[in-house]
């Protein structure tokens, strides 16, 4: 007989019931499937007075658990069913089954407890949402909602929503975006309520865009990245790999970033292809290579279908791994190791030593100039080198404040 869970060894008992009766694989209908049904929704209750914060969300295990093993989409249909279940369920717009449930456990091992979770963004409901925390002022200057401001204060909520329509409804602009908050990288305190609108923008933007190719995964490698890295040394180097990314079928969209952000740039993964978006926060050309060839890296490294994304400020260091792994790469493509322990550009603060190795690597001498900035930790040295104010100028079309 059911009854009411009170004890942590009355949750306990029952998480093994579950698992128990779902490896049995009860018919729909029958009294032990609704029973099955019936202790899930005790075991809910308990968890969400007991405990609320603590158990995570089943879609965020379910992508973890991917990543682990290097899994697609395609990979899941044996547990989930059809490409387009999958799909549904990774996006939130379907729960998860019971049989759905019984296959991701046994098949992936993921937690019985773990997956029986309601999928709730954050927890962010719209009764809790301070509509007027949004950066509504900075979106009415940049154009990005139209009206008079007193109107727009007085209706944000409905102006918020109707901005968010293109992404399909608030709910899926929260859950997109709330998904990936443990791939932020940042040191200092972020304006929540601005990151959202700066990621629902550009992703609006990227979906409006029509590019000439199809993505195909695996693209971004280490022959692409140094492809891109080549065009460097052009006086118009940054419109160069802007346009040469896109032509191969990924989004690349410059967008300022929002006060209170701190942002860099993202690599975003679209239901379609990857997304990179950067701020340009720093106009230096040493800035901007390091922060596209990042998000290029992250792509190649950590994207599949469903990857979460990555939102990084780059004037701190990260203890993510990932991120860590990210930088060590980056640094790696830009300036070998081998070439620059041999170089004076290592012991050398001068101007020639960085041009001297930058003709050497046929890169820019503004990312030479850029990585002994870093390395000596110093940076008065080599201002003139680095390209202030000399990448925002090949993006007119962008709305610079």
């Amino acid at each position: 007989m059911l009854k009411v869970i009170k004890t942590n060894e009355d949750y306990e008992e029952a998480l093994k019931n579950i698992e128990t009766s779902l490896d049995r694989d009860p018919s729909p209908g029958t009294p032990e499937a609704n029973r099955l049904e019936l202790l899930i929704l005790l075991v809910k209750d308990y968890e969400s007075k007991k405990f609320p914060s603590e158990a995570p969300n089943p879609i965020d295990a379910i992508l973890f658990r991917m990543e682990q093993q290097n899994l697609t989409q395609r990979d899941l249909i044996p547990y989930i069913g059809s490409r387009s279940k999958v799909s549904e369920v990774l996006s939130g717009k379907r729960p998860l089954t019971l049989s759905m449930i019984r296959a991701l456990h046994s098949g992936l091992g993921v937690p019985i407890k773990t997956l029986i979770q309601e999928n709730k963004p954050f927890g962010l409901e719209d009764k809790v949402i301070e509509w007027n925390r949004f950066p509504i002022n900075e979106m009415v200057k940049r154009g990005w909602i139209k009206g008079k401001l007193s109107d727009i204060r007085n209706n944000a909520e409905e102006v918020i929503k109707d901005f968010l329509k293109p992404l399909g409804s608030l709910q899926t602009a929260l859950d997109s975006f709330y998904r990936r908050t443990n791939n932020i990288r940042s040191a200092r305190p972020l304006d929540n309520y601005a990151l959202i609108m700066w990621n629902a923008r550009v992703i609006i933007r990227a979906l409006e865009e029509q590019l000439p190719l199809k993505y195909k995964p695996g693209l971004v490698n280490e022959a692409f990245i140094k492809e891109v890295i080549k065009l460097s040394p052009n006086d118009n180097g940054p419109r160069l790999a802007h346009d040469f990314i896109r032509k191969k079928g990924i989004y690349f969209i410059i967008e300022p970033h929002l006060p209170g952000t701190h942002l860099d740039g993202a690599a975003i993964m679209t239901e379609k292809r990857p997304l990179i978006g950067l701020t340009l926060r720093h106009d230096r050309i040493d800035n901007f290579w390091f922060c596209l060839i990042h998000e290029l890296v992250h792509i190649a490294l950590h994207f599949k279908e469903a990857s979460p994304s990555f939102y990084d400020d780059l004037d701190v260091d990260s203890p993510d791994p990932r991120e860590q792994e990210v930088d060590k790469a980056t640094s790696e493509f830009l300036i070998p190791e081998k070439e620059w322990g041999v170089s004076p550009a290592s012991r050398l603060r001068t101007p020639e030593a960085a041009q001297f190795l930058a003709t050497k690597l046929e890169i820019h001498p503004a990312i030479v100039a850029g990585k002994m900035r870093y390395y000596f930790k110093s940076y008065r040295i080599l201002n003139r080198l680095v390209g202030h104010n000399q990448v925002r100028k090949h993006f007119p079309e962008v709305q610079w404040r």
